[in-house]
């Protein structure tokens, strides 16, 4: 059996139970699904303060899922906070949802759209979409103009706006797929796929199956290079525990 730890980087306990049910709809038998989020930290993920937050508590949830024996990590916020540092602590794969998604569209499509919340994490994405080597594939790139959170106050307004800019990108942009670029949106992609009729792409899924896939292949993330466990110094005051 794989144990793989889904990490939802923010505290939001609602959103952490829908990127648990997104991961267990697709994992294999044999996968066990464990969900968590930091018990400290931010509410949601909306820019590079949020995500230097977001990024300790990854630390400390891969730690923990080491000690419990998880085979692979996934961290589920789509701007894919501390994924190195992140790598370096673990032992088993790490993946990091933004990666998995866009890596998933390039397989199905020759270009991509992008759907996600607000317009000041576009740059975020754009940085992603250079750092993994993906900007030639993406097409465009949208914004719901809604918080992170709007995807979890039961109004479904958040979801409806997804849908629209998801028509507009199949519209506008001339693409072959879709991905979804926040881990809050992971119940989306199935529906949307069947409306659109083209591959509607949830990193959470994606990387589900990819953390499946290296275990399966006996592969975990190398400690050959920079991936190397961190160096042994001495951590103080808050960070004594990530020893």
């Amino acid at each position: 059996m794989s144990l793989i730890q889904v990490i939802n980087p923010n505290t939001s306990a609602a959103m952490t139970a829908t990127i648990g049910a997104a991961a267990r709809a697709v994992a294999a038998p044999g996968t066990e699904i464990v969900a968590v989020c930091p018990s400290e930290g931010v509410p949601s993920i909306e820019g590079h303060f949020d995500e230097a937050i977001a990024a300790v508590g990854v630390l400390e949830q891969v730690k923990r899922g080491k000690e419990q024996g998880v085979s692979g990590h996934i961290i589920a916020c789509f701007g894919d906070p501390g994924l190195l540092a992140a790598r370096e602590l673990a032992s088993g794969p790490v993946i990091g949802i933004a990666e998995a998604a866009m890596h998933t569209a390039t397989l199905v499509a020759t270009r991509f759209s992008i759907v996600t919340t607000l317009p000041r994490t576009l740059v975020i994405a754009r940085h992603l979409l250079q750092q993994y080597g993906f900007s030639h594939h993406c097409a465009a790139l949208h914004a719901i103009d809604l918080p992170v959170l709007a995807l979890e106050d039961g109004s479904g307004v958040a979801q409806e706006k997804v849908r629209e800019r998801c028509l507009q990108a199949k519209r506008e942009d001339g693409s072959g797929a879709i991905v979804l670029g926040c881990g809050g949106m992971a119940s989306l992609a199935q529906d949307l796929t069947k409306e659109l009729g083209l591959p509607v792409i949830d990193g959470v899924s994606a990387a589900v199956k990819m953390v499946e896939s290296l275990l399966a292949l006996g592969f975990g993330t190398s400690k050959h290079g920079d991936l190397a466990y961190p160096i042994k110094k001495p951590l103080s005051a808050a960070f004594q525990h990530l020893n």
